[in-house]
């Protein structure tokens, strides 16, 4: 019998690493610095890391079980609470995945920066967002090309990736001092970082944001198991694919504790492992950060171009919005749902004007939003293991629901308040699915888009007069 043609283990492994690591990598540190001391920040690491191990597993476990539901997280929601629950998933996910490219813009054009410091400045002056624009509809136009796909495109993405942070791993060792590692190890000295939080709990709460925004895209793991070996092998890489991305994450983040202090690492601005090399090895080290995350944000933001687009395009494919959402060109390229993703791109790119931390500012929203997705799968993981009395599975989507609870509370209410505003125009086009379908919209559906509708409207409020600040 002839072995069945896929994808490895460790070639799956390695697919997993390069689709999940982006720009948060390359800026972690930093926030993290403003958020918490290293022990904290260790603490916040373990809750993270079993926090996604059990959504990697519930995502596994679902792959395997309902292969049917070709829509991936967005019909794990539709199969727990009807089309309205898939398009909330959806939508959120099309949220999420549009305002992490704006991150990608902010943190690309502060790298620009360190090249050009008098035209980029911060990467958030009007030259920087014109640019990201101008970048913005490049790289639409080649995704509505079909060029998405190139496998060469990707490796150089991996490539430009993971050589920098290896470079920054060995200097940071070599850098690395004891001493100044331990100084404030609980963050007990306030002065450390003004207005920063000083209590343990405070400082692991403010750090999980931070760690969530890095697996954003983890969820790739799953729809990467169709094209493995063997399940096993997809199961086996999932995992090892995880723990890698932990390992270097960890290393990334707490490591430069030992190099410089809190508030320095705080005050390093973006790209921060480029403040940091300029400190250990001067100019050169800076630069080859900036180099390669350059490279390696435009290949990323040249893959999530047409993930946003893709996921609009897979909700009108389950009657979830318009079917005119859903038509592909020539080259099988969604073109109308990747200019309304465009143009909401472009838009949005002018509120960097008016915050000082718009990379914090866009990835918090895209983290926020994509909770809500993940929230969604740990529901069906259980609603599906009780069904089906598989205790073990549901003790699994029981912790990936309480911790993507958690992480939604604990990252503040305020960006998800933000995030429930986008729904509003989403619900319209949702209703005229319903209508083009004959599906007729339930009760309980009315009441739960008029609960989300309530909620957009206190955070209309509440950010025009001032309680919720985007700055």
């Amino acid at each position: 019998m002839n072995e069945k043609k896929g994808i490895t283990a460790t070639e799956l492994t390695l697919l997993i690493v390069g689709s999940t690591i982006g720009s948060g990598a390359f800026g972690i540190t930093s926030d993290l610095a403003t958020a918490a001391a290293p022990g904290p920040a260790m603490i916040a690491w373990v809750i993270v890391g079993i926090g996604v191990l059990m959504l990697v597993l519930s995502l596994n476990n679902l792959s395997q079980k309902r292969p049917d539901l070709e829509s991936g997280i967005f019909s794990y929601a539709g199969a727990a609470f009807g089309p309205l629950g898939e398009f909330i998933s959806g939508w959120a996910y099309w949220l999420s995945a549009w305002l992490g490219n704006i991150a990608f813009a902010t943190i690309t054009m502060s790298a620009l920066g360190t090249f050009f410091p008098k035209v980029f400045k911060n990467g958030q002056n009007l030259t920087s967002i014109i640019i990201a624009i101008i970048l913005t509809w490049i790289l639409t136009f080649l995704v509505n090309q079909g060029i998405e796909s190139a496998a060469f495109i990707n490796s150089i993405g991996t490539i430009c990736k993971i050589v920098p942070l290896i470079v920054f791993v060995i200097c940071v060792i070599l850098g690395f001092k004891a001493r100044i590692f331990t100084a404030d190890f609980w963050g007990n000295v306030a002065q450390n970082i003004k207005g920063g939080p000083t209590s343990v709990f405070s400082q692991v709460k403010s750090s999980i944001i931070v760690m969530m925004w890095l697996f954003v895209g983890v969820e790739g793991a799953s729809v990467l198991t169709s094209r493995a070996r063997s399940r096993s092998d997809a199961e086996k890489a999932s995992i090892m694919g995880l723990v890698s991305l932990l390992t270097i994450y960890i290393v990334v983040s707490v490591l430069p504790y030992g190099v410089m202090s809190r508030a320095e690492l705080a005050a390093g601005g973006q790209p921060a492992l480029g403040a940091i090399m300029q400190h250990l090895v001067g100019n050169w080290g800076a630069a080859l950060i900036s180099i390669g995350l350059i490279i390696s944000v435009l290949v990323s933001w040249l893959s999530w171009t047409m993930l946003p687009a893709e996921s609009l395009m897979l909700m009108a494919d389950d009657q979830t919005l318009p079917s005119s959402w859903g038509k592909v060109n020539a080259k099988k390229a969604p073109t109308r749902a990747l200019v309304i993703t465009g143009v909401l791109q472009s838009l949005f790119l002018f509120s960097l004007l008016f915050t000082s931390y718009a990379y914090n500012f866009a990835y918090t929203l895209c983290t926020a939003a994509i909770l809500i997705s993940y929230l969604l799968v740990g529901i069906y993981q259980m609603m599906y293991s009780w069904e089906h009395q598989d205790w073990g599975q549901f003790i699994i989507g029981l912790i990936a629901t309480l911790f993507e609870l958690m992480a939604m509370v604990l990252s503040g209410w305020k960006q998800v308040m933000i995030v429930s505003v986008g729904f509003i125009p989403g619900f319209i086009f949702y209703l005229q699915a319903a209508k083009e379908y004959h599906h007729a919209v339930s009760a309980k559906e009315k009441w739960a888009m008029g609960l989300i509708a309530i909620f957009a409207i206190i955070s209309l409020v509440l950010v025009a007069n001032g309680t919720i600040s985007i700055n």
